[in-house]
Parts: structure tokens; C-alpha cells; sequence
């Protein structure tokens, strides 16, 4: 073989084992690229999953605290509404009956 050719062939061979670290790296960042993106979607589901937790608890305590305002609510229309029979009972000369312990 002649020095020529030899040359051409050390240059191919170093350009070939270029090109193979080349692929190598992007084989590598592919499948740290692809593994990312399956832990990114494993972790999008399980924040759903504790986002969808936490709203049903909220939820259960926005559900008890407007149950709360409701029966305060009620209880002070129920006592206007006492204090109205009574001035109404009062003029009219009658009274409720209270019994005194």
C-alpha cells in the first residue's frame, strides 16, 4: 500500500471514530432526553393526583365553613325575628311565657 493510501485511511478512520463518539453522545442525550421526559410525565401525574387531593379537602372545608355561615345566618334571622313577635306581643299586651330557673 502505498503512503497515500495509507493516509487516506488513518483520516477515514479518524473521521469514522469521530462520527462514533458523535453518535455515541447523541445516543446518550437521547435517552437522557427520553428518560427525563418520562419522569417529567410521572411527575405531572402524581401532582395531579395531590392537586386533585388537596381541592377535595378544601373543597370538604369550604363546604363546612359555608355550613357554619349558613346556621349563624338562620340563627340571627331566627332571633330578628323573636325580638319582632316579642315587640309585636308587647304591643298588644302579651308576652311569651319564660320560665325563670
Amino acid at each position: 500500500m502505498s503512503k497515500e493510501r495509507i493516509a487516506k485511511l488513518e483520516e477515514s478512520l479518524q473521521r469514522a471514530a469521530g462520527l462514533k463518539k458523535t453518535v455515541d453522545r447523541w445516543q446518550k442525550i437521547h435517552t437522557n432526553c427520553w428518560w427525563q421526559m418520562t419522569l417529567s410525565q410521572r411527575r405531572n401525574f402524581y401532582a395531579a393526583l395531590r392537586m386533585r387531593d388537596v381541592m377535595a379537602q378544601e373543597l370538604v372545608l369550604a363546604n363546612k365553613q359555608l355550613l357554619l355561615v349558613r346556621q349563624a345566618a338562620l340563627h340571627q334571622l331566627f332571633e330578628k325575628e323573636h325580638q319582632q313577635y316579642q315587640r309585636e306581643l308587647n304591643q298588644m299586651g302579651k308576652a311569651f311565657y319564660v320560665e325563670r330557673l
